[in-house]
C-alpha cells in the first residue's frame, strides 16, 4: 500500500492566561482538523509543516517541539493509501491571517473545546500531547540546531589549506535545503567554524534571513585540536543566551558538543522521535554531512534543559 507523506502544526497562544489552539475548517469536507498538507517533492517534514500552516491559515509560525505522528487510510488514484502526518507545536510569529487554499475558517479554541470540535479521532493525540506539555511547563521552548557542515571537496584532491576547502555540488544543494529548515524554527543567531565548508553551509540561510554569521575559531577542526574546551564554551554561551540559534562545526568537534547536549537533556524523556535517545544516537553514530541535530530547550544558562530532540537530513525529504 502506498504512503502519502504530510505535515502540519497546532498553532497555540494564550489569551487571559488560557491556552488556545487554532483549528481549521475545510468546506470541501465540512470537517475541523489541524492545518496540514502533503510534502512537495524534495521537501522536508518541518518545512512542509510551516508552509502548509501559512498557506491554510495566513499565519507564520515558529515550530516548537514535535507532537505525535498520526497514520490513517485514505483513498488515492491508485487505490487505498496510508497517510502519515507529522505534527509540531507552533507559536505564531506573524502573518495577516488571510485565508487561502481550501480553508474557510480558523477557530482559536481553548483546549477542551478543541477536543470537542475535532472531527476525527486520529487528531486527538496531538492536542492531548500539547495539553500535557503545557501542564509540565514545557510547551514554550526555544530551538538550538547543531549542524555538521555539508559535503565538501575531498581532502585528497584539495591542494590548498584545508580550512579553505569549499563545498562540492551536493554540498551546495544541502546548504540550500538547510535554509528553509532553519527558517521553520525561526533561527535568529548563527555561529560557525570559520572554515569555508562550514560558513558556506549556513550562508544561504544567513543571506535569506539577514542574520549575521558569527565565526568562532574554536569550532574549527584546527581550533578544537589546539583547545578542545573552546567548542563547548561556544555552545554553552548559546544555552546562556536562550535565543533560537544554529551552530555549524565539523565531525571531529561534534562529539564534544553532542555530549554537552546530552548532559543538559531531561532524563525523563521517553524513547522515540522526541526522546533523549535521539541525542544518544547522534553521539553514538555521529551526524552525517549536512545533517542537523535540533533540540528544544526550556530555560537558559544553568537552568537550561532539553525536553525534545530531532534529527533532520536532506535524505529525509519526501
Amino acid at each position: 500500500m502506498a504512503t502519502v507523506l504530510a505535515a502540519g502544526t497546532l498553532p497555540w497562544r494564550r489569551r487571559r492566561g488560557r491556552l488556545q489552539i487554532a483549528l481549521v475548517h475545510r468546506p470541501r469536507y465540512d470537517d475541523w482538523s489541524w492545518a496540514k498538507g502533503k510534502l512537495d517533492p524534495g521537501e522536508t517534514f518541518p518545512v512542509a509543516a510551516a508552509r502548509e500552516t501559512l498557506e491554510e491559515t495566513g499565519l507564520r509560525v515558529r515550530l516548537g517541539h514535535p507532537l505525535p505522528t498520526t497514520t490513517y487510510t485514505v483513498a488515492s488514484k491508485s487505490g487505498p493509501a496510508v497517510k502519515e502526518v507529522r505534527y509540531w507545536a507552533a507559536e505564531v510569529t506573524g502573518g495577516d491571517g488571510g485565508l487561502v487554499h481550501e480553508v474557510d475558517e480558523v477557530a482559536w479554541l481553548e483546549a477542551g473545546e478543541a477536543l470537542s470540535r475535532l472531527t476525527y479521532p486520529h487528531d486527538v493525540a496531538q492536542v492531548e500531547a500539547l495539553m500535557a506539555a503545557d501542564a509540565r511547563g514545557t510547551l514554550s521552548t526555544w530551538p538550538l540546531a547543531v549542524v555538521r557542515h555539508a559535503r565538501a571537496h575531498p581532502r585528497s584532491s584539495w591542494t590548498d589549506d584545508d580550512w579553505l576547502r569549499p563545498l562540492d555540488d551536493r554540498g551546495r544543494e544541502q546548504a540550500a535545503d538547510l535554509a528553509p529548515l532553519l527558517a521553520g524554527y525561526g533561527i535568529e543567531r548563527l555561529v560557525s567554524s570559520p572554515s569555508t565548508r562550514a560558513t558556506d553551509t549556513l550562508a544561504p540561510y544567513a543571506t535569506a534571513s539577514g542574520e549575521r554569521l558569527r565565526l568562532k575559531p574554536g569550532l574549527s577542526e584546527e581550533g578544537h585540536a589546539a583547545d578542545p574546551a573552546k567548542a563547548r564554551h561556544h555552545l554553552g554561551r548559546l544555552l546562556e543566551r536562550g535565543v533560537p540559534a544554529a551552530l555549524c562545526s565539523h565531525g571531529p568537534v561534534l562529539p564534544d558538543l553532542v555530549a554537552l547536549l546530552l548532559e543538559r537533556s531531561d532524563p525523563s524523556l521517553a524513547p522515540g522521535l522526541v526522546g533523549r535517545s535521539v541525542i544518544e544516537d547522534a553521539l553514538t553514530t555521529g551526524l552525517a554531512k549536512g545533517e542537523v541535530l535540533l533540540v528544544h530547550v526550556v530555560g537558559t544558562g544553568d537552568e537550561a534543559r532539553i525536553i525534545a530532540a530531532e534529527r533532520h537530513h536532506p535524505r529525509d525529504r519526501g
